[in-house]
């Protein structure tokens, strides 16, 4: 297999012996009932598809034989010019593989058996490889009107927010709805969009006919993600209440708890079938890595420039193992490029609007008009939605990115860098390895990617998710506390029974808020000590809190919610600070101007001007990695939590509570008027939105507001930055 496909990929043109003596190869593998076999004639058809060009035009028909026994289908469809169909059996073959609601979506055949499964009601637990196609059997099922209410649980904004503009089109017979605040249609069909955690804090939900869980693994307690107690929760929540079919999707996995798929009459479908191949380059033997830190990146770089400069008409992802890192080297190959005299030449909408809207000083506005940028998850949403836009419409040819391109979006590049062998503290294993690489090769686009390896890659080994609510083998205590007594397993009952000790009705609040049983009851324990004493009215005010009633309620937490630990702040006070300052100030760029001037300030004033771009990224870094990790998620997560707990505590000794929920949705919002804001849960930039605040009439709903912007679009963007009216036609 790999001296044909070596012929293949080198000639500039095969012989039609060459063409016909290999397709008789596939033919034969083919033949065999060996899996190995089949797997190996799907990666020469791939190279043959490839390289069509080059394969003598007496052996298509041959060949296209070939990719149609494969079940090569897509491939057929696109190409159906130079690969006719010939036969009856055939045509009725091909035709049974186009989608049964997507009219005009030929499936291959692995992907027609899944949906098979899908459509007759089968609850699947599907592993497939990123090319397989998975995610298009969601719009399928949504398309078929099967079912009624639908929840969809993805773990990033960004990718539910691809998956918002996809559905739309279904908007007839499903209300959208990507945030807790919006109530359920009656009259017709409802697409829950969500993460985990707002699954839990959405009440009442509906009844719910199918849930669907993206990239599953995150279950898993043994892989150590952060959100997988919410994860489990959320699924124990919809299932136990309704019994939801359900459909769980993810890559590279071998195998699930056993008896799992048993207990709930599940298909585990596992698949190595892919549309495209990978080549694996090593580079390591052009580095020396006898040589440590910053002299080793140094000579890693210098080998980078020389490859993506040899790339330059093909996309590449380059993989960092943070968002510094990716900063860094982005920054190296732009200073390359610059010296090397490469003329500027994109001028994308986002350029103006960073140089509007944050500084011409941010290295990024330089990148994108080389055709460069950086992706990780501080990016502002919208700037990293634009950039992926971009890069699947060719308009940039280099990200360096973080591991949020793994799992935090959809898009993949005829060449994928692993440059660093690291992500979070800890070297890649071979699942994230084979993420990675999975983002090589665009289906119907790229036929064979490349991974370029600038580190030994991880062995290979098998990958079995455990799911931790069902094994019970890891199990925390925020999943065993919402297991029904009658699933919990012998060996834990007596913990389950010990956590049902606290009192019924405060045990039902820290249920509810899904976060440490520990921390939410040391907190409890703080505010009984507190309600008597002068702390009192640092926890039982309403709408805006002061400077000293934040600093409290951030004090009473830490360590109980959440820990201090680097995510752009030192302190819990310095937290405040900033915190206090965003409330006042309602702008990001504030917190940006205020670390660069410390940065500044605490250097020489030569050093500082020889720095000061290179000072002023990383404050822009530290600013937006601040607001997507505290003032988006864990500060309003954590005043919810401490809320439902000082109420609770104020109702038991007869005083006034607080309410926290004015302050925690004006946080989540930006400060903007709570029904403009889900115009930024849809990607638009807040500059855009605070445009329009002025001018939406009072009193609307949101869905009354939508359908007013779209009717006066032209008008109510008079003023507006190209970017800003791009944004808001791609969001509506």
């Amino acid at each position: 297999m790999i001296d044909y496909i070596r012929k293949i990929d080198s000639e500039e043109n095969l012989t039609y012996e060459e063409s016909f003596n290999i397709a008789s190869h596939c033919s034969i593998l083919l033949s065999g009932k060996d899996d190995d076999q089949k797997a190996s004639a799907r990666k020469i058809a791939i190279h043959v598809l490839n390289n069509w060009s080059c394969i003598p035009t007496e052996t298509y028909p041959l060949w296209t034989d070939i990719i149609e026994a494969i079940g090569f289908y897509p491939y057929i469809e696109k190409n159906k010019e130079t690969m006719a169909i010939q036969s009856l059996s055939d045509m009725v073959r091909q035709k049974t593989h186009l989608s049964d609601h997507l009219p005009t979506t030929y499936m291959h055949s692995e992907q027609k058996v899944l949906s098979d499964y899908l459509l007759s009601g089968k609850n699947v637990i599907a592993s497939a490889p990123t090319s397989f196609g998975k995610s298009l059997l969601i719009e399928e099922l949504v398309a078929s009107s099967k079912y009624k209410n639908i929840v969809i649980i993805q773990p990033t904004l960004a990718l539910l927010d691809e998956t918002r503009l996809k559905l739309k089109k279904y908007s007839a017979n499903y209300k959208i709805i990507v945030r807790t605040t919006q109530p359920a249609a009656n009259d017709k069909g409802n697409l829950f969009l969500l993460t985990a955690e707002r699954v839990m804090e959405y009440d009442p939900l509906p009844h719910i006919d199918l849930l669907i869980i993206d990239e599953f693994y995150k279950l898993s307690l043994r892989r150590v993600d952060e959100r997988a107690d919410t994860l489990n929760n959320a699924f124990l929540k919809i299932i136990g209440n309704f019994n939801s079919k359900f459909y769980f999707l993810g890559p590279n996995i071998d195998g699930i708890t056993d008896g799992f798929a048993d207990k709930y009459d599940a298909v585990f479908y596992k698949s190595d079938y892919s549309l495209v191949d990978c080549n694996i380059i090593d580079m390591t033997s052009s580095i020396d890595y006898s040589k440590k830190g910053k002299v080793l990146d140094e000579e890693k770089c210098k080998v980078l420039c020389k490859l993506l400069d040899s790339l330059r008409d093909e996309q590449t992802l380059i993989y960092c193992s943070s968002p510094a890192r990716a900063r860094r080297f982005a920054r190296y190959y732009l200073d390359h490029l610059v010296a090397n005299g490469t003329i500027t030449t994109n001028s994308l909408p986002l350029i103006d609007w960073i140089k509007a809207n944050i500084s011409s000083q941010w290295s990024l506005a330089d990148e994108l008009s080389h055709g460069l940028a950086i992706h990780d998850g501080s990016l502002q949403k919208h700037i990293g939605a634009s950039i992926i836009k971009y890069f699947n419409e060719g308009w940039l040819r280099c990200i360096f990115c973080t591991s949020t391109i793994i799992e935090g979006v959809n898009t993949s590049a005829k060449n994928v860098i692993l440059f660093d062998g690291n992500k979070g503290g800890k070297s890649v294993d071979f699942f994230d390895y084979s993420n990675i690489k999975g983002r090589s090769g665009r289906m119907m686009e790229h036929y064979v990617g490349r991974i370029f390896n600038f580190v030994v890659p991880p062995p290979k080994e098998k990958i079995v998710i455990d799911i931790p609510f069902f094994e019970q083998n890891p199990i925390s205590d925020e999943i065993l506390i919402n297991i029904p007594i009658q699933d919990v397993k012998d060996h834990i009952k007596a913990r389950h029974e010990e956590l049902h000790k606290t009192q019924a009705d405060l045990l039902k609040i820290i249920k509810q808020n899904g976060v440490s049983i520990n921390g939410q009851i040391s907190i409890y324990y703080q505010l009984e000590l507190d309600i008597n004493s002068s702390k009192y009215s640092d926890f039982s005010w309403t709408q805006m809190p002061n400077w000293e009633q934040i600093l409290y309620v951030l004090s009473i937490a830490e360590k109980k919610l959440f820990n201090i630990d680097h995510h752009g702040v030192s302190s819990v006070k310095q937290l405040t600070r900033y915190l206090n300052d965003y409330r006042k100030g309602k702008n990001i760029m504030n917190i940006v101007d205020n670390i660069y001037q410390n940065k500044i300030d605490s250097v020489r004033p030569e050093t500082a001007q020889r720095n000061s771009k290179k000072y002023y990224d990383e404050a822009i870094e530290q600013a937006f990695h601040i607001y997507r990790h505290w003032f988006l998620f864990t500060v309003p997560k954590t005043f919810r939590v401490v809320d439902s707990l000082q109420r609770y505590v104020c109702d038991r000794h007869g005083r006034k509570a607080g309410s926290y929920s004015y302050f925690v949705q004006q946080l989540e919002n930006d400060f903007l008027s709570e029904d403009l804001s889900i115009l930024i849960e849809f990607g638009m930039p807040t500059s855009a939105v605070r445009k329009l605040e002025p001018k939406i009439p009072n009193g609307l709903t949101e869905d009354a507001i939508i359908e007013y912007i779209q009717k006066h679009k032209q008008q109510l963007t008079s003023n507006w930055l190209q970017y800003e009216i791009d944004k808001l036609n791609q969001c509506l």
